[in-house]
């Protein structure tokens, strides 16, 4: 029998600290004379003393952790956060129903911020304010998770970070409040200084905070139906630097701040991320000059292109602008970078670069050995060896990935949806990037439309693409739950 104490009390300080966390919004509604502040009043009450309650009953819980109760940890976590973060969405503005409201907080606690909600504005600020929140929560959670547990479950060849994610299984807990302390520092500085850009670029305080929670969570939700359409200029270009800082490994920013920038100048995934957020770009400006009918200026057209493709890539999700309307190519091309994602130990999602660095190899050692197959071609990452346990592991993520994106266009296709709404919409979901197109998508990108069905394979597929698949599939196997 699996021991679940050690997995609920650390779930349960999560959960009461997140219900303090609704403090923030209510103080807000309250400044601003919104009767809604007594939502999140209640709701954090509630919040705070379930998630007490539940850590102070498994309190002599162990503080080892073996790799079953790794995997209940992380997935449990993704799967607990969004019943209470929806509370507010439930309980009060807009009223949503049990599936939008679910669907909501799970979008942004997986940072992929697509919404189900039909109308943003005029929404309580309280409201907006706590839809940024849970997407900066999860984006430093899913940090802290990429860097402790996914090495030590060696989900997705995560196990070649082993070294750099402070590794060791037995002292995983304590070891993970000392990592999260480091990464919430960089996530906090960061998080302040976009705020202050922001701000000096003529935002609003408020919607400066909104927006930075949203741009460094590579989360996306906005305060406004138009998006970053209410943006135009300035901060376009800013929000384009701090998505892709936070799409870059966040220890490596921790290693810089200690002084030692030599690893952030070295990464092969920060120079290959790079180079492919320019050819991306510069793909899709060239085709607009030359292909498309513009009435826009020329240094209108890259600012536009280049802030929605990178919104797209690292898999934040801001709009600025109907991307639909740059043509074919630019369409396939921002699929394709929605499916690569950000690097990996970032707030990016998708696949993440790094397995992309080694399918690239270990396609270029195969096609070596059809023509010399007595040479060996070793595999190397950074100086390092790739074991083939990492490269198997790599291997079997893509064909699980490909497979499960396959089967949720399917699932939403039989759901009712136009074919093109159920490949944006699986995309989206599975990728945790945001956007969808499609005849059934709102005007400001919500899913409201959706059936029902639609919108739970959507919560599905955004929890599975999250947590990397197999990390929540394993625990289908009756195998896992043998002592």
């Amino acid at each position: 029998m699996i021991d679940l104490r050690p997995v609920a009390h650390p779930i349960g300080k999560i959960v009461s600290a997140l219900g303090a966390g609704m403090a923030l919004p209510m103080a807000v509604d309250l400044w601003h004379g919104d009767p809604h502040w007594v939502v999140f009043l209640q709701c954090g009450l509630l919040t705070m003393v379930l998630g007490l309650l539940t850590a102070v009953a498994t309190r002599t819980a162990s503080e080892t952790l073996n790799i079953q109760q790794a995997f209940l940890i992380t997935s449990g976590l993704w799967a607990v956060l969004p019943v209470f973060g929806a509370l507010p969405f439930i309980l009060g503005a807009p009223n949503a129903s049990i599936s939008d409201a679910y669907f909501e907080a799970m979008s942004g606690v997986t940072t992929t911020g697509t919404t189900a909600f039909p109308v943003l504005d005029g929404l309580p600020k309280g409201t907006h304010l706590w839809r940024a929140i849970l997407q900066w929560s999860g984006g430093l959670g899913i940090v802290v998770v990429a860097m402790v547990f996914m090495p030590v479950m060696k989900v997705g060849g995560m196990q070649f970070f082993r070294s750099e994610g402070f590794d060791t299984l037995g002292k995983v807990l304590p070891r993970a409040g000392e990592i999260a302390a480091e990464m919430t520092r960089i996530y906090v500085m960061l998080t302040a200084a976009c705020t202050l850009t922001y701000i000096m670029l003529g935002m609003s305080g408020f919607d400066a905070v909104v927006h930075a929670l949203a741009t460094c969570s590579t989360g996306g939700f906005s305060n406004y139906d138009a998006s970053f359409g209410a943006y135009l200029g300035g901060p376009e270009w800013a929000a384009c630097v701090f998505m892709i800082l936070a799409s870059i490994p966040f220890i490596r920013m921790v290693q810089a701040m200690r002084g030692n920038f030599v690893p952030l100048y070295q990464d092969k995934q920060i120079h290959a991320y790079l180079r492919w957020v320019f050819y991306a770009c510069a793909i899709i400006v060239i085709y607009r000059l030359i292909y498309m009918q513009q009435d826009k200026h020329p240094v209108e057209l890259v600012r536009e292109t280049v802030f929605n493709t990178i919104s797209t890539f690292s898999g934040t999700g801001f709009a600025s602008t109907d991307m639909m309307a740059w043509g074919h190519l630019p369409f396939a091309v921002l699929i394709v970078v929605g499916l690569i994602g950000g690097c990996t130990g970032s707030t990016g999602c998708s696949v993440k670069v790094f397995r992309y660095l080694v399918l690239f190899q270990a396609v270029r050692a195969q096609v070596r050995r059809m023509h010399s197959p007595s040479r060996v071609y070793p595999l190397r990452y950074e100086g390092r060896p790739l074991s083939k346990d990492v490269v198997n592991s790599v291997m079997a993520f893509f064909t699980l990935f490909m497979l499960t994106f396959g089967l949720l266009i399917v699932a939403l296709s039989l759901s009712g949806l136009h074919p093109k709404t159920a490949l944006t919409a699986a995309w989206t979901a599975i990728a945790n990037v945001g956007p969808a197109w499609g005849p059934e998508i709102t005007a400001n990108g919500s899913i409201s439309e959706f059936p029902t069905s639609a919108k739970w394979l959507m919560i599905l597929g955004m929890y599975l693409g999250r947590l990397e698949l197999v990390s929540v599939l394993v625990l289908l196997m009756p195998r896992f739950w043998r002592p």
